[in-house]
């Protein structure tokens, strides 16, 4: 005989489980059609229940963006944290979060869902909350890897917070320009590009990076 504790955890877990499909609808829905133009009952209809349900688990559409967006980026975060802190030197630990945080191709799902975040952003106040928390943590992420780095002696930066963000703001321009224009800049050019500019923050030769591995061509 199932005890009422028992009952009752089994009924969050069917709850947890719900709300996990419901959020991976939503980025399904919202890679297909936009944030701006998404509604609840385009998820609705992704996954076959009424609107009514969906409401019951997220009072309106924007919490359930906001917790899609969070959930997706606390992913990232939890895997950017996971790379930097995998065993090797300091020029191979940092080229590691360079080469992840790269779009793998010019149709990556994450970099197309934050593309259109920063869109919204602009007039959404709780889209561009997550954007800034996301944008913190890498920013966090790289600098304490420069800063291990510069501690050992492999680097010499004495403003690992300041090149974390100068490299931060060149990416997200180039990864603009490669994800939109397509042919203008290949992956290899913008990974490329990536280790010049970290190679000039931490005072090596961007030789140093590239031995890491070769740049991809496409």
């Amino acid at each position: 005989m199932q005890s009422g504790g028992g009952a009752r955890g089994s009924r969050a877990d069917q709850a947890d489980q719900r709300r996990a499909e419901l959020l991976e609808a939503a980025r399904r829905v919202v890679l297909e059609r936009g944030l701006a133009s998404t509604r609840v009952a385009d998820i609705a209809k992704a996954t076959n229940v009424s609107g009514g349900l969906i409401h019951y688990h997220f009072a309106t559409k924007d919490d359930l963006i906001t917790e899609m967006l969070r959930s997706t980026s606390g992913s990232e975060i939890q895997r950017l944290r996971e790379i930097a802190a995998e065993p090797g030197g300091a020029v191979e630990r940092l080229d590691r979060v360079l080469r992840f945080y790269i779009p793998a191709s010019r149709s990556d799902q994450s970099w197309i869902l934050w593309l259109d975040a920063w869109a919204v952003g602009v007039r959404e106040a709780h889209v561009r909350t997550i954007l800034l928390e996301l944008e913190g943590a890498w920013i966090e992420i790289l600098a304490e890897v420069i800063s291990q780095g510069a501690a050992t002696g492999e680097f010499t930066c004495d403003d690992p917070q300041g090149a974390a963000e100068r490299i931060d703001g060149m990416l997200d321009g180039l990864v603009v320009r490669y994800t939109l224009h397509a042919g203008g800049m290949s992956r290899g050019r913008l990974l490329h590009h990536a280790r010049v500019a970290a190679a000039r923050e931490v005072g090596l030769a961007v030789a140093v990076f590239e031995d890491q591995s070769p740049a991809p061509e496409d």
